[in-house]
């Protein structure tokens, strides 16, 4: 295995020449990664066979089974994604600002690439793939360090893209995978400041926090989700449940899926018992406050309940009286990932949508939408859920950095 230092080296050495790339190489080079993905896929859904055996020896959780598991469809989806970011708009070179000063000075705004990108990732292999292509795309080297539950997954679909850039005489450096799944070798990437010029976490709580601590390399937080919905009290019924059986059910092992509810006292009588029979049938534990357990028969919500990010098939409730209570309850608790209110008021939408601090906040829809390929970016990183140059799905343009060009004609100061 090659030494973090060398991989660092070969990141550095590739990077100029891939910012050069004109963006028909790339895209081509991003089709021919998708074609191979698709032809391995029988050797990739093996290898990830392997992870998933070790996962349920393991014991590991059925919700993270469900993160870490491979399907045909899944591959499908991945190579769609290159597919995707590939005929998107290239960002490098994009013109951000032009100005002209009084002294003649003309000065240009442009995107360039950010150089060499880490990322940490845990037990999804799918971020391999899309890891790359938008790193790729965006004109980055990119060296990425996967947890140990996938490693076998994430070895075979990086080989993958290794071998089909070889084929299109690109720079197989472009990607690089750390293979030791030891917790001191990503301790030492973490300090990999000399070649690394971002480093991006994406996984639970514990991982985000230890790269944040640690790292000497600038981070952007991809942060966890409790995600809640509020219902108003001028809620469709209907719709609300609609909404929340989606957000809560369709995938419980993602950030965007929403963990807590938030209830108008006044529609507290119509809605729960709906909702609570519709959650029955797939399988969803209620806890709610003492005002939901009035309505309905339910486990009684725990203070940390409203602040836990359950990847499960769990919910709390909490009733309020009014949106001021409900924006400050949910301010409060979340993540500042994603946030709904359905409501049939337009000030009261516009009230949520101006006073919840959160990357991503909706109005009459379900959380699930908060994703790369959803807004349309093709692909992304994560989720970013702080303030300072990214903030919500990371695609392309968030994946870059601008430099200012400036023409004189012999000006001096």
């Amino acid at each position: 295995m090659e030494s973090l230092k060398k991989m660092g080296e070969n990141a550095a050495a590739v990077k100029y020449g891939l910012q050069k790339l004109p963006a028909d190489k790339k895209n081509q080079a991003m089709i021919a990664v998708a074609d191979a993905i698709i032809a391995d896929s029988s050797l990739i859904i093996q290898e990830n066979e392997k992870d998933i055996a070790k996962g349920v020896e393991k014991g590991m959780h059925p919700g993270l089974i469900d993160r870490l598991r491979l399907t045909a469809e899944r591959i499908e989806q991945m190579a769609e994604g290159l597919r995707k970011v590939a005929a998107l708009p290239d960002p490098v070179g994009e013109v951000l600002e032009t100005m002209e000063r009084p002294n003649g000075l003309k000065i240009k705004k442009c995107r360039v690439p950010m150089g060499v990108i880490g990322i940490i990732y845990e037990s999804r292999p799918n971020v391999t793939a899309d890891a790359f292509g938008l790193c790729f795309k965006s004109g980055n080297a990119v060296i990425l360090k996967g947890g140990s539950d996938a490693i076998c997954s994430n070895t075979a679909i990086t080989d993958c893209i290794r071998k089909a850039l070889r084929t299109q005489d690109v720079e197989e450096d472009a990607i690089q995978m750390i293979r030791s799944t030891d917790r001191a070798v990503a301790q030492e990437f973490m300090r990999l400041k000399e070649y690394v010029d971002l480093l991006i976490p994406r996984g639970g709580a514990g991982l985000i926090r230890s790269v944040v601590e640690n790292s000497t390399i600038p981070v952007i937080e991809t942060g966890t989700g409790n995600c809640h919905i509020y219902v108003d009290e001028t809620a469709d019924i209907e719709m609300a449940v609609s909404i929340i059986i989606n957000a809560k059910t369709q995938r419980i092992g993602v950030c965007n899926a929403c963990e807590s509810l938030v209830i108008h006292e006044s529609v507290k009588e119509k809605l729960l018992p709906v909702l609570a029979d519709k959650l029955k049938e797939h399988h969803v534990e209620i806890r709610g406050d003492e005002k939901v357990r009035q309505v309905i028969d339910c486990t009684a919500a725990a203070e940390e309940d409203f602040g836990t990010e359950y990847l499960d098939y769990i919910i709390s409730m909490k009733t309020v009286s009014s949106i001021d209570e409900a924006i400050a309850h949910i301010n409060r608790y979340n993540t500042r990932h994603s946030e709904s209110i359905i409501t049939k008021n337009r000030e009261n939408a516009e009230k949520f949508l101006n006073e919840v601090d959160a990357a991503c906040v909706y109005v009459n829809a379900s959380t699930r939408f908060t994703d790369g390929f959803e807004f349309g970016f093709g692909a992304e990183i994560g989720i970013s859920t702080q303030k300072l140059h990214a903030r919500g799905p990371m695609g392309l343009r968030e994946l870059t950095s601008y430099k200012y060009e400036i023409v004189g004609e012999g000006q001096i100061r």
